[in-house]
C-alpha cells in the first residue's frame, strides 16, 4: 500500500470505522462513506477496493462537485458520437472504465436529480446507456461513494433520491473527526513530523516543544487529518534548526499583518446581513468552570505562559523581536520570562 494510503491511529472510533470497512471489503455490495473532509474517505475506498476480490480491477474516482451539472452524465454514463454540441467521437463513462472493478463516487450529495435517476438504474440493473444511444450496456461495478452531506435528511426533504439511497447504503461507514480521535493527534504529529523531517534530509528528528504539542491538542481541527498535516509540514519546514525542538507553530497560514483585507462595502455589507457589528478575534481562553479567584488566575497565568513561549519560539528567543511583536517593553518582556520561569533550553525553546 502506498506510504499516503496508510492508516495511522489508534482510538477506537478510529479502529472501529477500519475495521467495518475490512470486513464489508469482500462483499459485493455499494457502501457509503460519511465523514467531515479531511477525515480520509478516499483512503477508506481505496481499503474497499484493494482488500476486495477486484483488486487487480480497475478503480476509478469521480468527484461528483467538480463538474458542472451538465457534464455530469456524460462522465458517468459516456455519450456518442453527435449527442450533443462539441461530442464529436464516441466517449466511454467512468461506468465503462470501472467495468469489474470500483467506482468510487466523491461528493455524492451534490449530484442532481437527473444523473441519480441513472444511477439508481445503474446500480439495479447493471445497465447504462450513453447519452445519444439506443441500447444499454451491461456492466459489472461496485459503487463506493462518500458524501459530508446528511443523506437521509436531504431523502427526507426531496434533495436526494429516497430509492436510490436505499440501494446504496447496504453498509455506512462513518468516519469520527479528528477532535474526537483521543490520542491520535499526537501520535499523527508525530508521523507527518517525522515525515517531513526525512524529506529535509534532517539526521535526527528533534520533536516538538511542550507547548506545541498541547497547542496542537487543543486545536479544533476543522479540516482534520488533511489539516493536521499541513499544519505539520509547514512547521517542520519552516524550522531551521534541526537540532532544536520545534517551537513554533502555525494553524493559519495566512495570518498576516499585511493580509489583504475585504473592501469596506462588503465588510459592512456582511455584517448588515447578519444584523451584527464586525467581529475582533481575541485569544480563546480554556472554557472551564472555576471554583476560586486562585483557579481564574492559574488558567490566565497557563494562557499568558503559552502565548510568550509560543512568541520566544517564533523569535527563535529573539527577545528584542519577541518584546516588539508582543508590544512589551523589552524589561516588560524579561519580567514575563522571570514570571514564568521560561529560561532558554526549557520548554522545548532554543538555548
Amino acid at each position: 500500500m502506498k506510504l499516503e494510503s496508510q492508516f495511522i491511529g489508534q482510538s477506537g472510533a478510529f479502529l472501529d470505522a477500519v475495521e467495518r470497512a475490512s470486513r464489508a471489503a469482500a462483499m459485493n455490495r455499494p457502501v457509503l462513506v460519511i465523514g467531515e473532509r479531511g477525515t480520509g474517505k478516499e483512503l477508506i475506498a481505496e481499503r474497499l477496493h484493494r482488500l476486495s476480490t477486484r483488486w487487480d480491477e480497475p478503480l476509478v474516482t469521480m468527484n461528483c462537485a467538480a463538474l458542472p451539472e451538465t457534464l455530469i452524465e456524460a462522465e458517468l454514463f459516456g455519450h456518442e458520437a453527435g449527442a450533443f454540441t462539441g461530442a464529436t467521437k464516441t466517449r466511454t463513462g467512468r461506468f465503462e472504465e470501472a467495468d469489474r472493478g470500483t467506482l468510487f463516487l466523491d461528493e455524492l450529495g451534490t449530484l442532481s436529480m437527473g444523473a441519480q435517476e441513472r444511477l439508481l438504474r445503474a446500480v439495479e440493473y447493471g445497465e447504462i446507456t450513453r447519452i445519444g444511444a439506443s441500447r444499454p450496456i451491461r456492466v459489472d461495478v461496485r459503487i463506493v461513494a462518500a458524501t459530508n452531506d446528511d443523506l437521509p435528511a436531504l431523502a427526507a426533504a426531496g434533495e436526494f433520491r429516497a430509492d436510490l439511497l436505499d440501494r446504496l447504503s447496504f453498509e455506512v461507514i462513518t468516519l469520527p473527526p479528528l477532535r474526537v480521535r483521543e490520542g491520535d493527534i499526537g501520535v499523527l504529529a508525530e508521523y507527518f513530523g517525522r515525515r517531513m523531517a526525512a524529506e529535509l534530509d534532517w539526521e535526527r528528528w528533534p520533536g516538538f516543544a511542550p507547548h506545541v504539542m498541547d497547542a496542537l491538542e487543543d486545536h479544533p481541527w476543522p479540516g482534520n487529518v488533511r489539516e493536521l498535516r499541513n499544519v505539520v509540514e509547514r512547521a517542520v519546514y519552516r524550522w531551521a534548526d534541526a537540532e532544536k525542538a520545534i517551537a513554533h507553530v502555525q494553524f493559519d497560514p495566512f495570518d498576516s499583518p499585511w493580509r489583504p483585507r475585504p473592501p469596506e462595502h462588503r465588510r459592512t455589507g456582511a455584517s448588515a446581513a447578519s444584523g451584527h457589528a464586525p467581529a475582533t478575534v481575541a485569544p480563546s481562553l480554556p472554557a472551564a468552570g472555576f471554583d476560586s479567584i486562585e483557579d481564574l488566575r492559574s488558567a490566565v497565568d497557563a494562557h499568558e505562559r503559552a502565548i510568550l513561549a509560543h512568541a520566544l519560539g517564533k523569535h527563535r528567543w529573539n527577545q528584542r523581536q519577541t518584546a516588539r511583536a508582543l508590544g512589551l517593553t523589552y524589561d516588560q518582556l524579561r519580567h514575563c520570562i522571570r514570571k514564568h520561569a521560561l529560561m532558554e533550553g526549557q520548554d522545548g525553546l532554543p538555548s
